[in-house]
């Protein structure tokens, strides 16, 4: 069998290397299983303590996705498994992906992530952490959790509370598709380069003079990736910016839901805005209010609390039917009918979304240690 991770380095000029990190599954789209992340895990931090690695690529097999999420067909399966028992599978996979995301978000040499094509979900938790996020103009972005009765986790709850204004919690809400422009807009992404000019970007980093001071080195990669700028399409989500504002106001969720819906009677010709609205109203009720009570309870956490946090409401909805129920629709069967339940927001309790956030796990907290 392939290995889901390729593993090299490149040899520069200076006589230091860049490791290279590849995910390598693009016949599902490069989607996250556990023993791809149990690859990149402790190679990750082997490259942070070797000195002669001045920093790290993560790029992806294939041309149509960097990473299209997590392994949500294996994650469906170990849900079928384990009934109302602990979900042993589910623990793991959610521990290693966040410490992982952890890793990135806090890792002592550059990290340059191409992320060309497709990056939803999983993907842009690997890609949001690193010191220098390239985008192409192929490149979509989503956090299209509300869909399959999820959530925006990987640190979702903390990049997207990040974003200007309220755009996060919209995207939270609406699972809405970003261009390369918006992804520079929102902060989820530094540079955008044609895909075509990759080759020429890692001939200079190796042709370029490291060192072993990691923040020279982020200075001299920016430089680098800064002289590829390509122009980019028009962001949507800047030019929506004030309506999204408008769409988000306030501090009731039902008034939001209300908002949304009604865009899709304007018949306003707005094809981006009305795809957001259309898969709002037709995504889990519980997925769109875990996701407003955790955009209101981590404005001053830090990542490693929101993590920790994530990973109880992770496990919560794998005990819960909608994130099973979502895949079914959508992978399983294919029938694109899920069956929500509750099927309205206005039926979602304060009691049934404080049950999602009940510890799962035994014994501490597979995350104590994140700071």
């Amino acid at each position: 069998m392939n290995p889901p991770v390729l593993l090299d380095s490149l040899a520069t000029r200076s006589g230091l290397r860049w490791g290279v990190a590849t995910l390598h599954a693009p016949a599902r789209l490069n989607a996250l299983s556990l023993p791809m992340l149990q690859a990149l895990a402790p190679q990750l931090a082997a490259w942070a303590a070797d000195p002669a690695i001045a920093g790290v690529l993560l790029q992806a097999s294939g041309d149509k996705a960097f990473c299209a999420g997590g392994d949500i067909r294996g994650m469906y399966h170990s849900m079928q498994a384990s009934g109302t028992g602990p979900n042993l599978e589910a623990q793991a996979f959610f521990a290693t992906q966040y410490r992982l995301d952890h890793a990135i978000h806090s890792y002592p040499k550059p990290v340059l992530c191409w992320g060309h094509g497709i990056a939803m979900g999983g993907g842009l938790g690997l890609m949001a952490g690193a010191s220098h996020r390239v985008v192409t103009p192929a490149s979509r972005l989503a956090m299209p959790e509300i869909s399959i009765g999820l959530y925006p986790d990987v640190g979702g709850s903390w990049f997207l509370r990040r974003m200007p204004g309220r755009v996060g919690l919209f995207l939270a809400l609406t699972g809405a598709t970003l261009n390369p422009a918006d992804a520079l807009f929102c902060g989820l992404a530094d540079y955008g380069i044609e895909h075509a000019h990759k080759p020429t970007v890692l001939a200079q980093l190796v042709d370029t003079d490291w060192t072993s001071d990691a923040q020279q080195n982020r200075a001299t990669l920016s430089h680098l990736l800064a002289t590829h700028s390509c122009s980019l399409p028009a962001s949507p989500v800047r030019a929506h910016f004030d309506q999204i504002q408008q769409l988000m106001a306030g501090d009731e969720l039902m008034d939001m839901d209300a908002r949304l819906r009604a865009l899709l009677t304007l018949n306003s010709g707005d094809a981006w805005l009305y795809s957001a609205a259309a898969s709002y109203a037709q995504g889990s009720p519980t997925s769109a209010a875990l996701a407003f009570a955790l955009w209101q309870r981590v404005p001053r956490m830090s990542l490693a609390e929101v993590l920790r946090l994530e990973y109880q409401v992770s496990l919560g909805c794998c005990a819960h039917p909608d994130f099973a129920e979502g895949v079914r629709a959508l992978l399983i069967d294919k029938d694109r009918q899920p069956r929500w339940s509750p099927g309205r927001l206005a039926d979602v309790s304060p009691e049934w979304i404080a049950e999602h956030f009940q510890p799962r796990h035994t014994g501490p907290h597979p995350l104590a240690d994140l700071a």
